[in-house]
């Protein structure tokens, strides 16, 4: 009885935030953007450089797959140009503790690209359909934000570096694959976890879920 109990708090709880992100005034969605950016910076520090390709491997792309979620579509996005704009600016929480420079132009700036898309995508997908909050259906909507990433990346490192097709899939692609979608499966975990299985934000298909509370 009391574990019921229990499980009935937590659902009901986890469809109270998403209810209350949708309701929040712009300051207070900029500032959960923030808190956002500031876990990607977070998530930056854990960096495995590798000596063939100026891309490192990183703990960004979970943070920045989960900000989708977290702070939905479009705030998401917003989550990671305040990440990359500050990074740019100075602050140093890119990859290692470093910071980037508007004056200069670094081969992985592509990435960043695909951080403030695949957000935006999974987020205004996430929001608007509750059929996407199963576990392999935010698993297939992770693996695309992880796409979306790879392409940005690889089109400006092939620009950078001047490479050819298997060259940029050789420094900016396959050496992350793998680790890649261990972050993905684990954020479609969380996310599914997280996420209420019934409407908190005028979803296409809620008629279809009428009944479900949380």
């Amino acid at each position: 009885m009391q574990r019921a109990i229990i499980i009935d708090r937590y659902f009901k709880l986890r469809f109270l935030f998403f209810k209350w992100r949708c309701s929040l005034t712009l300051a207070n969605k900029l500032t959960l953007s923030f808190a956002m950016a500031c876990f990607t910076g977070l998530s930056a520090q854990i960096y495995i450089p590798l000596p063939f390709t100026p891309v490192p491997i990183t703990g960004q792309v979970l943070a920045v797959l989960l900000s989708g979620v977290i702070c939905g579509g479009a705030f998401g996005a917003v989550s990671q140009l305040f990440y990359v704009g500050l990074g740019l600016v100075g602050v140093p929480w890119f990859a290692g503790g470093t910071a980037g420079s508007l004056a200069t132009f670094s081969p992985t700036y592509g990435y960043f690209i695909g951080f403030i898309i695949a957000p935006l995508v999974i987020g205004r997908w996430t929001d608007g359909h509750i059929e996407s909050r199963g576990f392999f259906s935010q698993l297939k909507l992770m693996m695309l934000g992880v796409g979306i990433i790879y392409l940005c990346g690889a089109v400006v490192l092939s620009l950078a570096i001047k490479s050819g097709f298997w060259e940029t899939l050789y420094k900016g692609v396959l050496p992350f694959v793998i680790v890649d979608l261990i972050k993905a499966s684990a954020t479609a975990g969380i996310s599914f976890s997280i996420l209420p299985k019934s409407s908190y934000n005028g979803e296409i298909d809620k008629a279809k879920y009428a009944q479900r509370r949380y």
